[in-house]
């Protein structure tokens, strides 16, 4: 994949030297701090559109906790900074996965952790622009913890998962009544008269087709790098599937849809790093803490999330959102709103999957997007926030936050 991508002054060589040295190391690193490590989520929230069909194909996909001996020590309030190397333990994680079945979701937290997210709560406001939230008061909403629950390909295919795409596509995306063609990538008979047509849509419109397939092109990425190669003796062997990678990307195979694919992902990068580097002023405020309970490591937490955000401003190449909704002010803000509750209906969907390691990463990268999205159509707020006191106007909820780092680190 080369060359300079559509919609936006910038090329695939750019954004690759960009995020290798720069980027991808410290957002690595932030993701492994517990800040950024536990998600609140509740995976049994019934799928608002059709009667729940879907299960995996594999033995299991329900949450299984650890044995009490192999929890990590996760969060520990007070001054002590020890915990943090044992909680990264890569043994005591090991065997915590081979204690889990194929693709369950490992929900176990350490009593220190969970009096640190009852603290974390306080720290929470939340209102939400793009999309639908899980009810954090809800008994069904936990915490997961992401680092032992990776994305990956836990064998949840066939109808039920394309369901879930097709809805996303055809009911979701804008498109004219005069087209009757499927617009699910993955549906046949897809041809050059589906980009001619896509060409002719509002900037808009096309941008937000473009990042749907970008989220796609990232979830199908991960599943192919991350798949399960064989299970011998109960033991599973994980690696990259080249020849899943060449079903889903390889030109030739996909009749020129791959790499049309690809750049969607990139064009998805763009979109994030943008909001990142939009959402600095808000994070760079004395009053806006990383909280665990734990003052050295939040205050090294911070320094390295705003050491990013130095690195997305110096990037050269940014995608221009003041080109978006900049009609006549009325058409511009009804298809704003139309925009919001389609992405609002997106992130609905993500309860109809039927796998709920993919539900967890499906809902995380949807809200990762939808709070980017936020944060790109708030620029007058954020600019204007006060800086020694709460935020009035524009606020994020930690669960945004760790949403927002998260779904850009994949």
């Amino acid at each position: 994949l080369t060359g300079v991508l559509d919609d936006c002054l910038c090329d695939i060589e750019s954004i690759d030297d960009f995020n290798t040295f720069k980027i991808f190391p410290k957002i690595q690193k932030l993701q492994e701090r517990d800040y950024f490590r536990y998600y609140k989520v509740n995976l049994k929230r019934p799928c608002p559109f059709w009667a729940d069909d879907g299960h995996c194909s594999i033995k299991d996909c329900h949450v299984e906790p650890c044995p009490e001996s192999k929890i990590p020590v996760g969060i520990k309030a007070g001054s002590s900074n020890k915990y943090s190397k044992a909680a990264n333990n890569s043994k005591e994680l090991e065997d915590c996965e081979q204690a889990n079945k194929l693709g369950a979701v490992n929900s176990t937290l350490s009593n220190q952790s969970k009096e640190a997210f009852i603290d974390w709560a306080r720290y929470d406001d939340s209102q939400d622009h793009f999309c639908e939230l899980d009810d954090e008061r809800s008994p069904d909403a936990q915490y997961v913890d992401l680092l032992l629950n990776p994305e990956r390909y836990t064998g949840y295919k066939g109808p039920s998962a394309w369901r879930v795409w097709n809805s996303i596509y055809e009911e979701n995306c804008f498109k004219p009544r005069s087209v009757y063609r499927p617009l699910n990538p993955l549906a046949p008979s897809r041809g050059e008269s589906f980009y001619t047509w896509l060409e002719g849509l509002c900037l808009e419109k096309r941008v937000f087709y473009k990042l749907i397939s970008g989220l796609h092109a990232s979830i199908n990425l991960h599943l192919c790098a991350n798949y399960l190669l064989e299970e011998t003796w109960g033991k599973p062997r994980w690696g990259p599937n080249v020849k899943e990678f060449t079903r889903r990307f390889d030109p030739v195979e996909t009749k020129g849809e791959g790499p049309r694919r690809l750049k969607n992902l990139y064009f998805l990068y763009l979109i994030e790093l943008r909001a990142l580097s939009k959402v600095a002023p808000y994070f760079e405020r004395s009053v806006v803490d990383l909280y665990t309970g734990n003052g050295h490591e939040d205050a090294e937490s911070k320094a390295l999330l705003l050491d990013i955000f130095r690195d997305t401003k110096s990037f050269h190449m940014h995608f221009d959102e003041k080109s978006m909704f900049a009609g006549d002010k009325k058409g511009a803000k009804s298809l704003k709103e139309e925009f919001r509750l389609h992405f609002k209906n997106i992130s609905r969907i993500m309860d109809c999957v039927g796998c709920d390691k993919c539900r967890l990463w499906g809902k995380l990268q949807t809200q990762g997007l939808g709070t980017a999205l936020k944060i790109l159509f708030s620029e007058k707020e954020i600019q204007s926030l006060p800086e020694h006191s709460p935020s009035k106007g524009f606020q994020l909820t930690r669960q945004e936050i760790v949403a927002l780092v998260n779904a850009f680190g994949r």
